[in-house]
């Protein structure tokens, strides 16, 4: 399966998964929870130890199934690990071109972070697939209404900060996708084995999001 494919399925779900520091003994169980919960996109973030060997899992496991992802990656080099572990895409919190530009050179899909309007058109026209705006929580989902005129050709995806109760709205101004992390990954739900409860919570985003994107389109 190769980028476009992934960036279709991103861009068809609208919802990533960010797995911030899972434990490896539960790696397995929180990806098939989100997979049954109809979420298709995940992350795990390269602050984890033994992030590399938990994204070679996945993709070896449920390759088929979902799109795997690194976050929180810096650099280029970190990337190129990350890309050599099996990741579809390169997450990260800020922007940088050469990473941008490594994450290209090896076909995988490109999100850097950015905020402000400059660094979201200079990263675009860097290769960038789509934009990672963070902390989006901070600057809430009329920021991305009001970038709509202007930069409404460029895809952006708000990530921090996002819930349940602000997931449509971000969809409805015209976010191309959202990340989750906490508001989707219950930390207490995890460490206690319920993960019954954690593909609830993804159906409910996912069904959230989906309804969004319906009324977006209309």
């Amino acid at each position: 399966m190769d980028k476009i494919f992934h960036l279709n399925r991103l861009k068809t779900v609208k919802l990533v998964a960010v797995i911030r520091k899972p434990k490896r003994s539960q790696i397995f169980q929180i990806a098939e929870a989100l997979i049954a919960g109809g979420v298709e996109v995940l992350e795990v973030t390269v602050d984890t130890p033994g992030s590399f060997e938990m994204i070679a899992a996945l993709k070896e496991t449920f390759g088929a199934k979902a799109t795997i992802g690194a976050g929180t990656v810096l650099d280029a080099e970190t990337a190129k690990r990350a890309i050599e572990a099996g990741s579809d895409f390169i997450f990260s919190p800020i922007f940088d071109q050469e990473t941008i530009s490594l994450t290209n050179r090896y076909g995988k899909i490109s999100i850097p972070g950015v905020m402000t309007p400059t660094e979201i058109v200079k990263a675009y026209q860097m290769g960038a697939d789509l934009l990672k705006v963070f902390p989006a929580g901070s600057l809430g989902p009329q920021y991305f209404k009001e970038l709509r005129g202007p930069l409404g050709h460029i895809p952006l995806m708000p990530t921090g900060g996002v819930t349940l109760e602000n997931a449509a709205e971000f969809i409805r101004n015209g976010a191309a996708a959202i990340g989750v992390g906490s508001a989707l990954l219950d930390k207490r739900v995890i460490e206690e084995g319920r993960f019954n409860l954690l593909t609830e919570t993804a159906k409910r985003f996912v069904e959230t999001v989906r309804n969004a994107a319906v009324r977006e389109g209309e």
